[in-house]
């Protein structure tokens, strides 16, 4: 072949323009991830979220084959983080691990920049948690029989903590009043830690708590379980009852932590996160791990199961904070 002749640059010309071609599709399907990964995290460092993302991270480093950085972005209500997942989420690299409270209670209990049914989407539950009624251990009462007996002779009311006004402590602690013609008295503090510290001084007799926080105390003596607001007998607390056992199904919701994406991001990509994260929270290690916090293991829900599932516990705490007047903050 002439080397000079037309046809021969032509042909030439081709073959380059077709393996331009295959390298430029090569690298658009170049396999994912090929870079690190970004977990964001609504929290402050070593709080639940963080410690449940981090246990998230190893196993996604060894399913998906790169490092895994875990980011703290706490602070106002969980937006910041929910806007650095807007800002840097569409190409599946940064996902985010909130507590389905961040959907379901702070958009209704607060003013938030985001837009929690449009600006998320969850894609595996990692745990899921229940808050336990603890009192006072110089409060005469063990049981729910005993604290609503005790309840109705406080002629002022009955004062009880949580860890967030307009939060599901709170609304908890409403309901109960609701339900068994109590007078409860809400005092919210800035998170569990404070509030579990005037429970134990006495300056305040009762509390709704999340199990990671309280559990600790339970085991120590410290504070007495009463019952727990989940839909069975949680494993670390095998001997506290349910509200449901009790007369009360009205308060059964579960609530659960979840890895979550921006809605734009690969479908592909959205489903081998999934995947990798059911894998390693399936593992027998990790649950144990995520029992000692004092966490149930996570459903096998789609990501549309779950938002089913916000959706009906939204309109429950919009119906509970309704029914107390509450003012978004």
């Amino acid at each position: 072949m002439n080397p000079r002749s037309p046809h021969t640059k032509h042909a030439l010309a081709l073959a380059m323009a077709i393996g331009l071609g295959a390298f430029g599709v090569a690298q658009a399907q170049t396999p994912w991830p090929n870079k690190p990964l970004r977990l964001l995290v609504a929290g402050p460092a070593g709080g639940t979220a963080d410690a449940l993302a981090r246990l998230l991270a190893d196993g996604l480093q060894h399913g998906l084959g790169q490092p895994v950085i875990v980011e703290s972005k706490p602070g106002a209500s969980g937006a910041i983080a929910i806007q650095e997942l807007k800002a840097k989420g569409r190409d599946g690299y940064t996902f985010l691990v909130i507590q389905e409270g961040t959907v379901t209670e702070s958009p209704l209990a607060y003013k938030v920049s985001y837009d929690p049914f449009k600006d998320l989407k969850p894609l595996a539950q990692l745990t899921r948690t229940g808050l336990v009624l603890v009192a006072n251990k110089s409060v005469p009462i063990t049981n729910l029989q005993q604290l609503i007996a005790y309840g109705k002779a406080q002629k002022d009311g009955l004062d009880f903590a949580s860890y967030s006004a307009g939060l599901k402590g709170h609304t908890s602690g409403m309901q109960l009043g609701q339900l068994a013609q109590l007078n409860m008295r809400h005092v919210g503090y800035k998170g569990s830690p404070p509030a579990l510290v005037d429970l134990m001084g006495g300056h305040v007799p009762l509390m709704f708590d999340g199990l990671t926080t309280s559990l600790p105390l339970i085991k120590a003596g410290k504070i007495t379980p009463i019952a727990v607001v989940y839909p069975t007998r949680l494993a670390e607390l095998p001997n506290v009852p349910t509200f449901t056992e009790l007369g009360y199904p009205q308060m059964a919701k579960a609530g659960w932590f979840a890895v979550w994406s921006h809605p734009d991001a690969p479908p592909a990509v959205q489903q081998k996160l999934r995947d990798a994260a059911m894998a390693h929270f399936r593992q027998a290690p990790v649950l144990a791990q995520i029992r000692t916090m004092g966490m149930e293991p996570p459903l096998p829900l789609t990501p549309a199961e779950m938002t089913a599932d916000l959706q009906d516990g939204a309109a429950k705490q919009a119906a509970l904070l309704k029914s107390i007047n509450y003012q978004p903050e």
